[in-house]
């Protein structure tokens, strides 16, 4: 991650632009737009929606893509982590209904199950702990690329009418303010690639400023529907220790599991890092399409979770970083194909 973080104390990190979007959230409290403001808003958040997917299909290179299938076991079971064992757990929480969650937020926590994974903080956390950074790379590629036509349908079966059903309008909003500007910006990427390249920063703070955008309109419009009335400081304990049990539970899966499947240290690290994260920056532009004016306390969940799991992957890696580095690791029997995949994948 390019961007810094400040510490409280130094292994508890907390991510400045979660406190943006912290302030983001009071303001939409404090000042929620309405009426005539209220359709600016949320004009240039579909504007703002539409931009942020069309500048990641611009940056996605293809070709990395296709190179790092090489090695494709370790994709696949990242993107089984995130698309199968996290909406799993995700369907299960259904059993916190009526009495730990409610209904309202028993959905935002289903969908945080649903997003793809992280790219930049997968990465980096990876590179921390000295895993397979080349690996953690491709992965996160494609499960975000895989998240753009997964997510939607995931969330229209699984959350049914929460989250607009498989209507005709939401189908078409999907593809309009989705697909398309992500398809449109892979076919422009030869042409506009280099001046993405070049304006990095600057366009990383669009990124960040369409998102706070996003997170404004939703939460304006859960003022006015007057959502967060039914919203309790318990109810918010209690989801936060719901969703601490699930990143335990991912984990645990995502290291044990990819140590039974027989990877090595380095790849257990990449695989434990993307498999068992969501990504906030896909998530939020994806409930404001998906949920609406309810795309408030759908995105909640996310947001907590996001914070939560930065600050626990952020020990780890650390901890992880101080592992001994054996020429072979000393839980596996031998040291076969898997257990040095950086040759063969490129970043």
């Amino acid at each position: 991650m390019s961007r810094r973080t400040l510490a409280l104390p130094s292994w508890l990190p907390v991510d400045a632009y979660i406190l943006a979007l912290v302030g983001t959230v009071v303001l939409a409290a404090l000042l929620p737009a309405r009426g005539a403001a209220a359709d600016v808003a949320g004009g240039a958040s579909t504007g703002a929606v539409a931009l942020l997917f069309f500048l990641y299909g611009a940056r996605l290179s293809t070709a990395e893509a296709l190179d790092g299938l090489k090695h494709w076991r370790l994709h696949l079971t990242v993107l089984a982590c995130t698309f199968v064992a996290f909406p799993l757990l995700g369907l299960a929480s259904k059993g916190l209904v009526p009495y730990v969650l409610t209904p309202e937020l028993q959905a935002g926590f289903l969908f945080l199950c649903l997003v793809p994974s992280t790219i930049q903080s997968s990465i980096a956390f990876t590179s921390i702990a000295r895993g397979n950074v080349p690996a953690a790379i491709c992965a996160g590629s494609f499960s975000s690329l895989t998240g753009i036509f997964l997510t939607p349908l995931l969330a229209a079966l699984l959350l049914g009418s929460a989250a607009g059903g498989f209507s005709a309008d939401a189908l078409l909003r999907i593809v309009l303010q989705l697909l398309v500007p992500f398809l449109a910006g892979q076919f422009l990427r030869r042409w506009v690639g280099g001046f993405l390249t070049r304006h990095k920063k600057v366009l990383g703070l669009v990124d960040r400023g369409s998102i706070l955008l996003v997170v404004y309109t939703a939460f304006s419009e859960g003022m006015a529907a007057g959502v967060w009335s039914r919203v309790t400081p318990a109810r918010l304990g209690a989801l936060l220790a719901a969703e601490a049990v699930l990143l335990a539970l991912m984990l645990a899966l995502t290291w044990y599991g990819a140590r039974r499947l027989g990877f090595g240290r380095e790849d257990r690290i990449a695989i434990q890092f993307a498999g068992s994260k969501k990504s906030l920056a896909a998530g939020l532009p994806m409930a404001s399409v998906l949920f609406g004016a309810h795309a408030s306390l759908a995105v909640l969940p996310l947001m907590l979770f996001h914070q939560m799991q930065l600050m626990v992957c952020a020990v780890i890696a650390k901890r992880r970083s101080r592992d001994p580095e054996p020429a072979q690791d000393p839980e596996e029997p031998g040291a076969g194909p898997l257990s040095h995949p950086a040759a063969t994948v490129t970043s």
